[in-house]
């Protein structure tokens, strides 16, 4: 019973703190810098890296988009630089995803541990400000949709996971995951993504539900893959920064790698409309 209160004072914690700072655009930033930091020493611990170069890498890239219109009050040069951090980026993730899926141990040569920090954790939080973004006036409530599809896709994936459950996802991987509950999990996203296009003037119902899907299904592979490093590291947790919870890292996997795939279809949406 103490775990179950410790764990949920943590999670209405973390679930205010975001809401409250997405109604202020420096707030956020703030905000996903400090959760930046906090994931990147957590994630280097993951990976065996001790260098410092990729906190300075974080912060450069993080400064230079979160800052790039603020400073030199235009968007000149923005797009490019968005266009190709975006393609390394999902460049980057769906190597992750094969690695996933080869049932082998993630190569972590030296190299790949710098590509890893910067293209799969350093871009990511650039990503979910420039979501906000995305009607090149701040506007956080696709964002809050998007982590709300999140919160949703991993409830409903466990509750169902756990009552329904028998087949297994990934076994060697997440033992607890199961194709029953990320079918369940998915469904709900796409009921849920009803609610959040029809109280929220953002998207239609449509670009919702392909959001939705979006969400669940490279949500639950950024889980799988930070368990798989997890494993690696023969640790159950990240971190232990929240209690009940784990480390930061444990609970922002999903939206981390599902930010850049969302913000692509953004940009797509915006393009074909």
């Amino acid at each position: 019973m103490k775990e179950i209160l410790i764990r949920s004072l943590s999670g209405l914690l973390y679930v205010s703190l975001l809401i409250i700072c997405l109604k202020f655009e420096q707030l956020l930033i703030a905000l996903f810098f400090v959760f930046g930091l906090i994931c990147m020493g957590e994630f280097k611990k993951l990976i065996q890296l001790k260098s410092k170069i990729p906190y300075i890498i974080f912060i450069l890239l993080y400064a230079v988009f979160g800052y790039w219109q603020i400073v030199l009050n235009t968007n000149t040069g923005l797009n490019e630089a968005t266009q190709i951090l975006i393609v390394l980026s999902i460049f980057v993730e769906l190597f992750l995803i094969k690695d996933l899926f080869s049932g082998k141990t993630i190569p972590l040569f030296a190299s790949k541990r710098f590509i890893l920090t910067t293209f799969y954790l350093s871009s990511a939080f650039v990503f979910l400000i420039l979501i906000t973004n995305y009607h090149q006036n701040y506007n956080p409530s696709i964002l809050l949709g998007s982590f709300i599809l999140v919160w949703v896709n991993d409830s409903f994936a466990y509750l169902i996971g756990k009552n329904f459950g028998k087949q297994k996802l990934f076994e060697k991987i997440s033992p607890k995951k199961t194709v029953e509950g990320f079918l369940g999990g998915l469904f709900f996203s796409c009921i849920a993504s009803y609610f959040i296009a029809t109280y929220t003037n953002t998207l239609d119902f449509n670009s919702w539900l392909i959001l939705s899907i979006i969400v669940s299904v490279f949500g639950t592979l950024g889980d799988l893959i930070e368990s798989k490093f997890k494993r690696q590291a023969s640790v159950k947790d990240s971190g232990g920064i929240m209690p009940g919870h784990g480390g930061l890292l444990d609970r922002l996997d999903s939206i981390i790698f599902a930010a850049p795939f969302i913000y692509l279809f953004l940009r797509i949406l915006n393009y074909v409309s």
